[in-house]
């Protein structure tokens, strides 16, 4: 999930007059004002490498839950889905229903688990029982590749929603834009780590769920609060009919779209337990059981926040129209902001700020993933690959918590650097990249390693390399970087290399999942199979403790 919709969103903003301005300008440096307040009192507190890491472990169910909703829920949850659903109706909502789901794995298969062998990262679950050096590298490696992919998705996307919403237009202000947004995310890792980004994550996801109830309320006090006054409206104005409140709108065409919808919603699901700045949640809270609380939050928060999609997705194909909303966005991804605007008034001063204040909650949404992701790449390198792999164990704290913030610089800068000729790329592509890695490369070393006694060493390094370098070969090879649809308006196709001319794809479906995913498994075990190293020992204490918690606090590998 990323900020997909932010630049039709700003477009949007933009055609409504400059009235807005003001009042975006001012919720943006409210925010940003808050959060870095945030910040500074967060750096006070940081101390060791577990407050820097893992917040000093100090978080309860609720907050955790809060900061994990706050995480998982970017603006392409408000706005991408609220699109999907109001141009393609009961198809749209099917992705609601996969993002949701995909957190029931995460609490009965990852979650607790977690919390109790791991420290501060997802290679300390892997590299428990095995060789350090070279699980810790492979897992740092995944790490970094799926948060710069889900981060550069951000930047785009944050740099094209404030330069529009604010009326910049040169190329050299819109990459200013971009390095500001860069420099906040550096900031918010650097000084407050994990508990002044928490606290950030916590302020934006009750912005985020306020912004929601509201408009979800709006909508449905208009159709007196009558769910099937508004499916019958929503399927009047979507020019569709009953079909649209029925499958296959979008999805079930052919039998390639049918494995397409199947792929990508395995990957959303499994993806999902994968991700490196999900994954770093669970290792901020006390115990095992806190862990597990903070998950029964976060899908308590999630579920409900879907629910709300579904009024919106419904609420702006009615009040707005699907034709109104396909020709702001052919995606769809304008239709929250512009149902804000409708609910105001379209023209008046109440739907300038409407629209404004949805565009300040999916900026605060931006600033809160950005931050998660930078923290979960930078502990990665200082805990893994310098601490671990480096130098062996043999270090301190404090070198640690400084190789950690050196190493979110850097991360920052590339992202910065990256994002800025990335502007013209398709952020939805880059996201999808992001969880199939998470998906094919994380997740099968993350299970097999958590409950297979046999899995060792070269399994967990196959599996890893061999889900990256699978997943890597079809997204070149398939319909995203070359060949797909033929754009109507410009004549090129809808893919990286855009020319019509230049088509060397052999995979055809667009997100590969359905088959990289089954490859990472493949390679893991084969890997495992292939090798006669088992730590009896090591295996028994992990079960025991990954089951019970006992001894939780242990560094694994120290």
């Amino acid at each position: 999930m990323s900020t997909t919709a932010a630049p039709e969103i700003a477009a949007a903003a933009a055609a409504t007059g400059g009235n807005h301005q003001v009042l975006t300008i001012t919720l943006f440096a409210v925010f940003v004002a808050i959060t870095l307040g945030i910040t500074i009192w967060a750096s006070r507190q940081n101390r060791t490498a577990a407050d820097f890491y893992a917040g000093g472990r100090q978080f309860t169910g609720m907050q955790n839950g809060l900061a994990i909703g706050g995480d998982y829920m970017s603006a392409a949850s408000f706005l991408g889905i609220a699109g999907l659903i109001a141009l393609n109706g009961y198809d749209g909502f099917l992705y609601s229903i996969g993002f949701l789901v995909a957190w029931l794995l995460a609490l009965l298969l990852v979650a607790e688990l977690m919390r109790n062998t791991g420290k501060f990262t997802m290679a300390d679950v892997l590299s428990f029982r095995m060789r350090q050096r070279p699980v810790r590298s492979a897992a740092a490696l995944s790490t970094v590749i799926v948060s710069i992919f889900y981060l550069l998705a951000q930047m785009v996307g944050a740099g094209e929603l404030v330069s529009l919403l604010l009326n910049i237009t040169s190329s050299t202000a819109k990459n200013l834009v971009i390095v500001l947004v860069g420099l906040l995310m550096i900031i918010y890792v650097v000084f407050g780590g994990m508990k002044g980004t928490t606290w950030v994550q916590i302020v934006k996801a009750v912005m985020l769920m306020v912004g929601a109830a509201v408009m979800t309320i709006w909508v449905l006090a208009k159709f007196g609060f009558n769910i099937s006054s508004l499916l019958g409206a929503a399927a009047d104005a979507s020019g569709k009919g009953d079909a649209f409140i029925q499958p296959g709108v979008k999805y079930g065409a052919t039998g390639i779209s049918r494995l397409d919808f199947v792929s990508l919603g395995v990957a959303l699901v499994l993806g999902t337990a994968g991700l490196p700045h999900i994954l770093i949640r669970f290792y901020t809270v006390p115990d095992s059981k806190t862990a597990r609380k903070s998950v029964q939050w976060a899908i308590g928060l999630i579920g409900v926040f879907y629910l709300m999609t579904l009024v919106l997705g419904f609420g702006a194909a009615a009040l707005v129209g699907s034709a109104a909303i396909s020709a702001q966005s052919a995606g769809g991804n304008t239709a929250a902001p512009q149902l804000a605007e409708a609910l105001g008034g379209v023209g008046t001063g109440l739907g300038a700020a409407m629209l404004a204040i949805i565009a300040a909650v999916a900026f605060a949404t931006i600033l809160a993933v950005v931050a998660g992701l930078t923290l979960a790449s930078s502990s990665s390198i200082a805990h893994d690959f310098y601490a671990n792999v480096i130098k062996r164990g043999k270090t301190n704290d404090a070198a640690e918590v400084r190789v950690g913030r050196w190493a979110a610089v850097i991360i920052g800068a590339v992202s910065i650097a990256l994002a800025i000729p990335a502007q013209k790329l398709n952020v939805a592509f880059l996201v999808a990249i992001a969880f199939c890695f998470a998906a094919s490369a994380n997740l099968p070393a993350i299970l097999l390693s958590l409950f297979w006694k046999r899995f060792n060493t070269r399994g967990a390094t196959w599996g890893i390399y061999g889900g990256l370098a699978s997943t890597f070969v079809l997204l070149i090879f398939g319909p995203n970087v070359s060949g797909g649809a033929i754009s109507a308006k410009t004549g090129l196709r809808a893919s990286l290399v855009a020319s019509p001319d230049i088509d060397f794809h052999w995979f055809p479906l667009a997100n590969p999942g359905l088959v990289s995913i089954p490859l990472g498994f493949l390679f893991a075990i084969v890997g495992t199979l292939t090798s006669r190293e088992w730590d009896k020992a090591k295996w028994a204490e992990m079960e025991v403790r990954s089951l019970t918690g006992a001894h939780a606090e242990k560094a694994a590998g120290h």
